[in-house]
């Protein structure tokens, strides 16, 4: 069967954004709540799936999506056939587009959202801010002083968030034009460089660098790439281009013989690279993008970045600890770490199944899990209290173990099936079960979803209350942050950090790409203080168990070893561990 060849590519991203903009417009007009939640499954299903979407539509399988049934399976064969969706520009006819963005102002629902269009003409955030500022939000129904206080004090933590790319969007994409690039022929090597090697959690513009005896053609190619949108420079050996998912790029070719400098120096960071080249000076060598400078004047190429630290006398520097952060002294003696690898992790400890917001059974996730070369897997589904995602009472978690016995008796004794709960801290830092249920569970992760908004005093004492409960095991996502759309919760850490190690509690780095929380600079905090770490993908469907290398690259960052990562244990370890 011929592929469809699609008018406008769209990515998975662009595909979830279009999706979630319908649903936030609905919502402000009013619409039943189930298509609005029809359009967030959708939205949610897109990006978190591996696949791309455009492949599934040109073999005519979008019915595979969870989430995409005949209506938006619909709505998507006419975005990729025509570029537009009539549907969504009837919609913005009706309500104003920029009303979507007030739901990203905290405190402000489709509800506020409407009665703000309606009473005051607002239709963006710039004029909400301005009616704030103007005192003219606290005398409508439902407001008042301290709510408007409350709404100006999230416009300005709006205003402060990043436009920089978060890495789950920039990666896969910056590793398919390198692998697209090194398929070119005289390409021997291409590489993402800049922050985004050094995987940091949000990135720039990507640079990718590549090494080739012939840059011309090589050049050429990239320029005329079919997702190039916009050419910005053209030279010799950089090129600067934008793409159809907004992503800017700028391609950096070399010779292969120089290859070893240039990647180093693309790779930076700036301040790496300072100290690398003050070493250099000591040696009467002048270290560049393309070579040493010999004190005679020659030069002497290196083809790999090992070469080029074994000149310094540095044994190699993972990318992701360069950030002058005492990398290149623990290098001098012999002290590096031996950082953590995806391979290491033999469990998943956060994971989400039909029984609240999970997309697939407790055995398919088993499944999934067991293929990527696990051992165990935690099934935690939410508690109730967090009603968004269906979240289980104490009924359903006794209902839920039949499920779970079921599912380790067909995945039999070599894999095992932990029953476990994420469970709500509330905002007086109780637990939404009580300890008699906690204590059936193999498992207890207990996270902050909401009320992240409150005093720094007020929210640290709740996380830290969580913490001194006897059956918690592993604290979620520590701050609640999304990246880039919420910003954490104001917490002390010190405390926090004190407390988990007084009680033993493991902190979760979750691997989800829009969270990677605790960030790196906490993580290896926690393990200077021998406060256990989890790597968790907090996955919600098969697919998400995949965001575990974005998790792992967080923990490289924080300079974290297997040791320190409770489910890099062996499993029997880990067991008995939870059960202490």
């Amino acid at each position: 069967m011929e592929k469809k060849t699609a008018h406008t590519h769209f990515s998975n991203q662009q595909l979830a954004e279009t999706f979630r903009l319908i649903a936030d417009l609905l919502e402000i007009k009013g619409e039943v709540i189930y298509k609005v939640l029809a359009y967030r499954k959708a939205a949610d299903s897109l990006e978190h799936m591996g696949q791309s979407a455009e492949e599934l539509w040109q073999e005519n399988r979008l019915g595979e999506i969870p989430g995409v049934g005949k209506a938006i399976s619909e709505k998507m064969d006419e975005l990729f056939s025509t570029g537009q969706l009539q549907f969504l520009e009837k919609l913005k006819a009706e309500v104003p587009v920029g009303l979507a963005e007030l739901l990203q102002v905290p405190d402000v629902g489709p509800k506020k959202a409407k009665m703000f269009w309606k009473e005051l003409g607002v239709t963006n955030v710039a004029e909400l801010e301005t009616a704030a500022r103007a005192g003219k939000l606290r005398d409508l129904p439902g407001m008042g002083e301290k709510s408007e206080a409350r709404i100006l004090a999230g416009l300005e933590a709006l205003s402060r968030r990043t436009t920089r790319t978060p890495l789950g969007v920039a990666w896969p994409f910056a590793n398919e034009i390198a692998r697209w690039l090194g398929s070119l022929p005289g390409v021997v090597a291409a590489n993402p460089a800049g922050s985004l090697r050094r995987m940091r959690e949000t990135v720039g513009d990507l640079d990718i660098s590549a090494a080739t005896e012939d840059p011309a053609p090589v050049m050429d190619a990239f320029i005329h790439h079919p997702r190039v949108i916009e050419v910005f420079a053209v030279g010799d050996v950089k090129s600067s281009v934008e793409f159809d998912n907004h992503l800017r790029a700028q391609l950096w070719l070399h010779r292969p013989e120089q290859y070893g400098t240039a990647l180093l120096y693309a790779t930076g960071s700036k301040d790496h690279n300072v100290r690398l080249r003050e070493i250099a000076q000591t040696m009467k060598l002048s270290l560049s993008d393309r070579s040493f400078l010999q004190p005679d004047g020659s030069e002497k190429f290196y083809a790999t970045e090992e070469e080029v630290y074994a000149v310094l006398g540095l044994p190699w520097i993972p990318p992701e600890l360069r950030e002058d952060r005492g990398e290149i002294q623990a290098a001098k003696a012999g002290r590096l770490p031996h950082l953590i690898e995806v391979k290491d992790i033999v469990a998943e400890l956060h994971s989400h199944s039909t029984w609240s917001d999970g997309q697939a059974s407790i055995l398919e996730m088993a499944q999934a899990a067991q293929q990527r070369g696990l051992k165990a897997i935690a099934i935690t589904d939410h508690s109730h209290s967090l009603g968004v995602t269906g979240g289980m009472t104490a009924e359903d978690i006794r209902a839920r173990m039949a499920e779970v016995r079921e599912a380790q008796a067909k995945m039999g004794d070599s894999f095992t099936i932990l029953q476990g709960a994420e469970v709500e801290i509330r905002n007086d830092g109780r637990l939404d079960y009580p300890d008699e249920v906690l204590a059936e569970l193999d498992v207890v992760i207990a996270s902050l979803h909401t009320g992240l908004r409150q005093p720094k005093e007020q929210v640290t004492a709740r996380l830290i209350k969580a913490i001194q409960n006897p059956h918690v095991d592993i604290i979620g996502h520590p701050t609640g942050r999304l990246i880039p759309d919420r910003e954490g919760a104001d917490l002390d850490m010190n405390p926090v950090l004190q407390a988990a190690k007084e009680s033993g509690v493991a902190l979760e780095i979750n691997a989800n790409p829009s969270r990677l929380d605790l960030d790196d600079i906490q993580s290896r905090r926690a393990i200077e203080m021998g406060i256990p770490l989890s790597i968790n993908t907090d996955a919600h469907s098969p697919d998400n168990l995949d965001f575990l290398m974005y998790g792992v690259a967080t923990a490289r960052r924080g300079w974290v070893e297997p040791q320190h990562v409770i489910n890099a244990w062996p499993v029997e370890k880990l067991v008995q561990w939870l059960k202490r």
